[in-house]
């Protein structure tokens, strides 16, 4: 999603393939060219251009879509598997005599392999193409889901639960960025939207999915399935995907002229970038400096975080709630995930209603909104989440129809996607220069609570009880709930003195 974009879909993804700021100068630069299609006069004659019809942009819109739902539903794909571990972890702990606990780092190991992903994956897709990353990730994806299925050990089992994660995380730090290739920002509203979903709705999923192969197979089938996805999915990836990525797509180009023509000044800007081990030094380095050193971006990391670990703590709960408390089965648990699936698309189909909003907006600011804006929806996300697990936690009761309780769960998916959207949109526009670092430690901070919450949902369930441990996650976000209308109001006066925002 474009970063400059009135959109508040826009905004999202395109800074989550963590470009160096180098060759985002050189982004802007071939872009602008492409879109002339003229030779800019003071230019070096040699620096190489795309033409109207090498513009990504400028591809049928058959193929600009096919290539988004190919790459939409890879996302989905290594979301769904990070959750569906939640309902193996009874045939692991059977097989393999290890604790409850241990079982559980199945879902830990690999969301924090989908945190740390990223910081290989952007580097690498700013100088070899967003493809070959693709590619390649959904390869090893694939093949090192097979030790996972058909594990000795359960030592061999969270090793590989941890390197799917990582090799998994391109399609959530890269992908954003190939949509924002192919449409210009007045259109990409509504395809970036349904990337957005992608990832969201899959962690809803995966227990649904896993819940009815469980209940009529056995655990390793769920991996099993998976394998067979995975290669359907890298198959399409490979016939249906192209390089969109312009650095990559002139850098291709000059190669080609300087072949063709015998003429070795030809270049483009890639050719002059500093290199990869410059670029994962600055993706490893500025991230943690930022949430090291500005407050206002640590705030909301760890907001987003307590949100995203929350809902991988229901991965543990919902079973409490809906197993122990109304004796559902496997399967129909899996099925109480269609709430806070629902939810999450209901929250992104509400996307035109925010970016009515936000034109109106932008007008009234002529043209030049402030970044503070784009926190209001945020601002209703943070009211609808703690009503929600209120709401949850009060309902637990296995005297209260289990309808009721689900359908809080819808309001809870509403609110987190909210929440993410406004603190997304917000990074990427208040720390505009540095907005690659800032989603990049984002990711880091949510998948580092996301990987810990399951740890403990047991132990605080027992000691609390379905509505004291739920009231008490109530709690938590009624505290912070505030943070979006502080900043709002004083976001302004906090970036006047932050040295990273904009």
């Amino acid at each position: 999603m474009s970063a400059h974009g009135s959109d508040s879909t826009i905004d999202v993804a395109s800074t989550e393939e963590a470009p160096a700021q180098d060759v985002e100068k050189a982004v802007d630069k071939g872009k602008q060219a492409a879109s002339a299609g003229v030779q800019v006069a003071d230019a070096d004659p040699y620096e190489v251009k795309l033409t109207p019809e090498e513009d990504p942009k400028n591809m049928t819109k058959f193929r600009r879509w096919l290539a988004v739902m190919v790459i939409s539903t890879a996302a989905f794909c290594v979301t769904s598997c990070s959750s569906a571990a939640s309902f193996t972890e009874a045939g692991t702990m059977a097989d393999f005599h290890v604790s409850h606990e241990v079982a559980i780092l199945g879902v830990s190991l690999f969301v924090q392999g989908l945190g740390l992903g990223p910081l290989l994956a952007g580097p690498l897709s700013e100088l070899y193409g967003r493809n070959i990353v693709y590619r390649a990730s959904f390869f090893f994806f694939w093949v090192f889901t097979f030790p996972v299925a058909f594990p000795p050990d359960m030592a061999t089992f969270l090793v590989f639960r941890w390197i799917t994660g990582f090799c998994g995380a391109a399609f959530l730090s890269v992908a954003g960025g190939s949509i924002g290739d192919m449409f210009a920002n007045h259109e990409v509203a509504t395809p970036m939207a349904i990337f957005t979903v992608s990832p969201f709705v899959g962690p809803a999923v995966g227990p649904l999915v896993a819940g009815f192969i469980t209940q009529n197979t056995n655990w390793r089938w769920v991996y099993r399935v998976f394998i067979i996805w995975n290669f359907i999915q890298f198959v399409c990836i490979v016939a249906f995907v192209r390089e969109t990525y312009v650095p990559v797509l002139l850098k291709w180009k000059a190669a080609r002229l300087r072949k063709s023509e015998n003429e070795s000044r030809y270049w483009a800007p890639l050719d002059r970038h500093q290199g990869l081990w410059h670029s994962i030094q600055q993706s490893c380095y500025v991230p943690f400096k930022l949430i090291i050193l500005d407050r206002m971006a640590l705030l909301l990391d760890l907001w987003s975080a307590l949100l995203l670990g929350i809902l991988y703590l229901a991965f543990q709960v919902f079973p409490i709630i809906f197993g122990q408390g109304h004796h559902f089965n496997v399967q129909s648990v899996g099925m109480t995930f269609l709430g806070i699936g629902l939810g999450m698309v209901v929250a992104v189909a509400c996307t035109p209603l925010w970016n009515a909003l936000y034109r109106r907006e932008t007008a009234r600011h002529n043209g030049n909104p402030p970044p503070e804006m784009r926190l209001i929806i945020g601002m209703v996300g943070a009211v609808i989440v703690p009503i929600s697990l209120y709401w949850l936690a009060f309902t637990t009761y296995p005297h209260v129809h289990w309808i009721v309780p689900i359908i809080s769960s819808v309001f809870l998916g509403i609110g987190i996607v909210f929440c993410f959207t406004a603190v997304f949109t917000y990074l990427v526009v208040a720390y505009r220069p540095v907005a690659a670092s800032a989603m990049a430690g984002n990711t880091f901070v949510r998948t580092s609570f996301a990987a810990a919450f399951p740890l403990f949902a047991g132990q605080m369930y027992d000691a609390l009880g379905t509505v004291g441990a739920t009231a008490l996650l109530a709690g938590l976000t009624t505290v912070i709930a505030p943070l979006p209308f502080i900043f709002y109001r004083y976001g302004a006066r906090i970036r006047a003195s932050s040295r990273f925002a904009a």
